[in-house]
């Protein structure tokens, strides 16, 4: 195998969690598009079988048991090459212990089965409840060829798997199957972990990573091949299937380059390993000859702002598609958050799929009214129109014996909130349309949101991006489109909800710069009130603004999942109690 060049192949798959006869058919499809480019060996990304994150299904032992039948039915069909899948391993003898395995397919049969060693339970990973660790690193010896086989989190440990595989294996290949979410700036982060990976042990690194969207969660794929110097040779597409294949060398073993910086990953704990290493001997690879491969230019990576849009398109018409909904519909407010949703929507689903309503009141400006036509039309979706005046009226005579006017106060507000919500639900429940709310970060963080008004819906694009991006966003798009999809009015105007005359956002919260600020070092860097303020913010803003923070998880708790982008999103990856009385600096 010295200086024979073997076919790798990268399969970046998008399964639905759950359709394990779906996945089955796509993983089938994509051995047979292998086996026609002369692919040696092709590996698939972590718990392809069963999609992931599969959360409580792995604790159905019927599940467990569909999975294996179909990855036997996978093994059965495989031909020579050798394949490589990730699925749920129920361990023998009734232990009751559930294993998260990279299974090699060789030759018709399961031929080995590695268990991940590092199980991640920080974030929105929760591996530890379902799953055991494996104790043993692995090299499987295709003849000659040592191929050291690792599943995520595995890579990311200096004292992991891959230094056993490379120094006391002789592996020259490693192949780590991965399911890593997304957020911004992941994909050339992880890229720069494997190009250090690979030379730090002088070996072959294949990555595969996950695609698609899961509920909160997006996978963008953006696998890579780096070479034992580091360099990075392929590179998967990102947001987008691919199959990503390369001839490598993989030459003698190598001697590394460098030796892993520091001791594990910074803030999560492992038990150290015990260096254990398992070696399985099958029969060498298939010689065969292999059609030339056509080049293709290295994918480059998404500059920030389409990689965040392209996450929210893929996270959006996956939802969408994986859930069964027909179309989508939103309420089109005039505003720049109803703007980009429609924008998302419509790139995510086709114009035809998108629907938009309209719900002038009495506060509505001609503006805002005429930016929602307007945006329609640019769009090319149906516009609904109904005005709630009588309907809000009505409310009002309906609560007069027992409410009085006074004017107009957070009740009033809300109930037009609420009449909105109502409607639109009616569509939903009608035309079988998911109502996709238009909230944004800023809105949910501090409440500045109606429960059962403008939080009713199936779907939250914009939950976990921050105002001031919303922005630059909707700027992206129209640069993309070439001209003002999103009106340049909408951009232009100060935010507000239109519940009452002259209303603006500001009138209620800090200017939306000092706001996003505050969330990102309260929420997602978990800073104090003390270690904010030194930051040179104003005291009393940033106590109002942790308030309304923790003031508002009970809102949170019950508005609809989003598509996560940022380090720390709301829902899965931030979860305090309800009932909570601690307040970071002490009483407010």
């Amino acid at each position: 195998m010295k200086d024979k060049k073997v076919r790798i192949g990268l399969a970046q798959v998008n399964p639905v969690v759950g359709d394990i006869a779906g996945n089955e058919r796509m993983i089938r499809e994509r051995i047979a598009e292998a086996e026609g480019l002369g692919v040696s060996i092709l590996a698939f990304p972590e718990l392809t079988i069963c999609g992931y994150p599969t959360e409580d299904l792995l604790l159905k032992p019927g599940f467990i048991a569909d999975c294996e039948m179909s990855l036997r039915s996978i093994a059965a069909a495989a031909g020579e090459m050798a394949v490589i899948v990730g699925a749920p391993e129920a361990a023998p003898r009734s232990s009751g212990a559930i294993y998260n395995t990279a299974a090699v397919l060789h030759r018709g049969s399961i031929a080995a089965r590695y268990r991940k060693m590092y199980l991640p339970n920080y974030g929105v990973f929760d591996e530890k409840r379902y799953f055991t660790p494996g104790s043993r690193a692995m090299v499987v010896e295709f003849g000659d060829l040592p191929v050291g086989i690792s599943i995520c989190e595995d890579i990311w440990i200096d004292e992991g798997p891959t230094g056993t595989q490379a120094r006391d294996g002789g592996a020259r290949v490693i192949v780590n199957i991965s399911a890593s979410p997304w957020r911004m700036g992941k994909g050339p982060e992880r890229e720069r972990l494997m190009r250090r990976r690979a030379r730090e042990n002088g070996v072959w690194l294949c990555y595969v990573n996950l695609i698609g969207g899961q509920d909160e969660l997006v996978f963008d794929g953006s696998s890579v091949i780096c070479a034992p110097d580091g360099s990075t040779v392929a590179r998967g597409k990102p947001f987008a299937e691919d199959l990503i294949v390369a001839d490598i060398l993989p030459g003698r073993p190598g001697l590394g380059k460098g030796a892993p910086s520091a001791a594990g990953r910074r803030g999560k704990i492992y038990p150290a390993p015990d260096n254990a290493l398992e070696k399985i001997g099958l029969s060498p690879l298939p010689r065969r000859a292999a059609p030339r491969l056509r080049r293709r230019g290295k994918v480059d990576h998404l500059k920030p702002l389409e990689e965040v849009y392209s996450a929210l398109v893929l996270g959006t018409r996956d939802y969408v598609g994986k859930n069964g909904f027909r179309g989508v519909i939103l309420g089109l407010s005039g505003g720049i958050d109803s703007a980009l949703v429609a924008a998302v929507a419509v790139d995510a689903l086709g114009p035809g799929r998108v629907k938009g309503l309209t719900m002038p009141s009495g506060y509505t400006s001609k503006g805002t009214l005429a930016d929602a036509r307007k945006l329609a039309f640019n769009l090319g979706i149906e516009l609904y129109e109904l005005p709630i005046g009588p309907v809000y009226e009505s409310f009002l005579s309906l609560l007069g014996g027992i409410i009085p006017r006074t004017g107009i106060g957070v009740t009033e507000e809300n109930l037009q909130a609420r009449v909105r919500g109502t409607l639109l639900m009616a569509f939903s429940n009608r035309f079988g349309w998911l109502v996709l709310t238009t909230g944004n970060k800023s809105e949910v963080a501090v409440g500045y949101c109606t429960l059962y008004g403008d939080m009713a819906g199936g779907f939250a694009v914009l939950k976990d991006v921050p105002k001031t991006l919303v922005f630059s966003l909707a700027r992206h798009r129209n640069r993309k489109a070439g001209r003002a999809l999103i009106p340049a009015s909408t951009i232009r105007r100060k935010p507000t909800a239109e519940l009452h005359p002259g209303q603006c956002d500001q009138d209620t919260l800090p200017p939306y710069p000092v706001l996003d600020r505050i969330i990102e070092l309260y929420v997602e860097d978990d800073l104090s009130f003390a270690e904010i303020v030194s930051r040179g913010l104003d005291p009393h803003t940033v106590s109002r603004t942790i308030g309304m923070i923790d003031s508002n998880e009970y809102k949170r708790r019950q508005g609809p999942p989003g598509i996560k982008i940022t380090p720390k999103a709301f829902g899965r990856d931030r979860r305090l109690p309800i009932t909570n009385r601690y307040r970071s600096g002490g009483k407010r």
